[in-house]
């Protein structure tokens, strides 16, 4: 299934995106019994979904998509995202004169966090104004959305812990994470991670590695990679975080980015005001978010 968080007038609600027929199931009106947050949806594990499909099977309480605005799925995240750097080979070497760069890949997964206020929906701007450095960047990454939590995860079980998955932009201001070292200043500015469409449940993906990753800037192809291409693949990362740290339903995990970043071009194609940014991981759908 497709979940959705939206927006109708003030009323902020969750469904289940019916993208064939453009309209949502206004989980609020269809399964009034169940949260109506995403964390705290996540959080019923199974028997949330189970109600979920119920109501896209009953077929009523639809809401036409035009007159819905779709918001990121986690409006704001319980917690910091856990995103994972340079786990990409060609990514490593396009932006090895970054912090942490050079020519060798890494031995463990890079760990950073973005704060929670960073994330916002589909079709909101991008502020790149609050970057006085001039340098905002797109990095379009697959996001894991996790289920049942817990600490000590094996990476034999690590995909059990998965609920599903997003698309989501971690846009970097890259003067700030080359002059701070730490890249949690250049990755944290209000509104520098888009997230959405939606979150796919893990259980509409047979093979997670088979998906794809594509940017495009105003039209132009810039990233195309794939999943199956990460250093460090998902059980490994949920092994990593989870070793002494407890997972929780709704933390989201940043996988990494593809080759084709706006720092790796001579000279570098740093994002403008007015321009459109949009990142395709089908079959979660596309999220675009214009430049102001």
């Amino acid at each position: 299934m497709l979940l959705v968080s939206f927006t109708t007038g003030a009323d902020r609600r969750i469904g289940v995106l019916d993208r064939a027929r453009e309209e949502i199931v206004d989980l609020s009106h269809a399964a009034p019994a169940l949260p109506q947050d995403m964390p705290a949806f996540i959080a019923l594990g199974e028997e949330g979904l189970a109600a979920a499909r119920a109501a896209l099977a009953a077929d009523q309480q639809r809401l036409p998509l035009s007159e819905v605005t779709l918001i990121a799925p986690l409006p704001r995240p319980a917690r910091n995202i856990m995103c994972i750097g340079k786990n990409y080979r060609d990514h490593a070497n396009e932006v090895k004169s970054l912090p942490a760069g050079g020519s060798d890949l890494p031995e463990y997964p890079i760990v950073f966090t973005k704060a929670p206020s960073t994330v916002i929906g589909p079709g909101v701007a991008i502020p790149s104004h609050l970057d006085a450095s001039r340098s905002t960047d797109y990095e379009g990454e697959l996001g894991v959305i996790v289920g049942r939590g817990g600490r000590g995860i094996t990476r034999e079980a690590a995909m059990e812990h998965v609920y599903g998955y997003t698309v989501l932009n971690d846009v970097t201001a890259r003067d700030l994470q080359r002059r701070h070292l730490q890249w949690f200043v250049g990755k944290s500015l209000d509104g520098f991670c888009p997230m959405g469409p939606a979150l796919l449940t893990a259980d509409e993906v047979p093979d997670v590695r088979t998906l794809r990753i594509q940017t495009r800037v105003n039209g132009e192809l810039r990233q195309d990679g794939c999943v199956d291409d990460l250093i460090f693949d998902i059980p490994t990362l949920i092994e990593t975080l989870s070793a002494g740290m407890t997972l929780e339903p709704g933390d989201v995990i940043a996988t990494g980015t593809p080759a084709g970043v706006g720092a790796g071009f001579t000279p570098p194609k740093y994002l403008q005001p007015g321009d459109r940014v949009a990142i395709t991981i089908d079959p979660i759908g596309t999220l675009e978010n214009p430049v102001e």
